[in-house]
């Protein structure tokens, strides 16, 4: 519980730098619920699974700091939560390899349908780390929804859904914003639904068998 209180100040006051634009604060707490998280989800179970969200938490907290680093760091940034998704990738085909045909449609008509969006607002040399990218977060939104109705533990398989449907809408309005058409209020909805992304995610290890 600590650590999820820990989770919630940080994010309580990245939020209140955002409002009243204090970009040093916010370098300074944006990484804090995912650091916290890191701490929580050694309290879960050992396995594979909770191995590889580790890994992922990691590589989500180096793309935080990129991100909110002075200077446009975005394809660093872009880089390191590739490989965030990636360790989230592997970490469900640890407990489910099945092909799942109906969460591998939606998951590739999520992802040919922004980036489609994207691509018609002309990304420039953006374009084919993008398109890795958007491919990347398909493969791990099929693979959570895969994990739906299989052998592995309910409430496992829907917190990992649920949270990679978070991070894909995070990610969406992220490439919105960015390329398309940008809106005041996007940094909040980007941030909070990426956090519950992220919780919900690394909530999952905790309902896993231990190996």
């Amino acid at each position: 519980m600590g650590w999820l209180i820990l989770a919630l100040m940080g994010a309580a006051t990245f939020v209140y730098g955002l409002s009243v634009h204090a970009a040093l604060l916010c370098l300074l707490v944006k990484p804090l619920p995912v650091l916290a998280l890191l701490g929580w989800l050694h309290d879960a179970p050992p396995s594979d699974y909770r191995r590889w969200i580790s890994l992922g938490l990691i590589f989500s907290l180096l793309g935080d700091v990129l991100l909110a680093w002075p200077g446009d760091l975005f394809v660093f940034g872009l880089g390191a939560f590739l490989l965030a998704h990636l360790a989230y990738l592997k970490a469900y085909l640890s407990d489910c390899r099945r092909l799942a045909l109906l969460p591998l449609i939606v998951a590739a008509a999520v992802g040919a349908v922004l980036l489609g969006v994207l691509i018609r607002q002309g990304l420039g040399p953006l374009l084919v780390p993008v398109v890795i990218y958007g491919m990347a977060i398909s493969a791990m939104l099929w693979r959570a929804l895969a994990r739906l109705g299989s052998d592995v533990p309910k409430r496992s398989a829907l917190l990992a859904a649920g949270g990679a449907l978070a991070f894909v809408f995070s990610d969406s309005v992220i490439g919105i914003d960015r390329f398309v058409a940008p809106f005041h209020a996007a940094p909040y909805v980007i941030i909070l639904s990426y956090w519950l992304g992220q919780w919900a995610i690394t909530a999952s290890a905790f309902s896993q068998r231990s190996r």
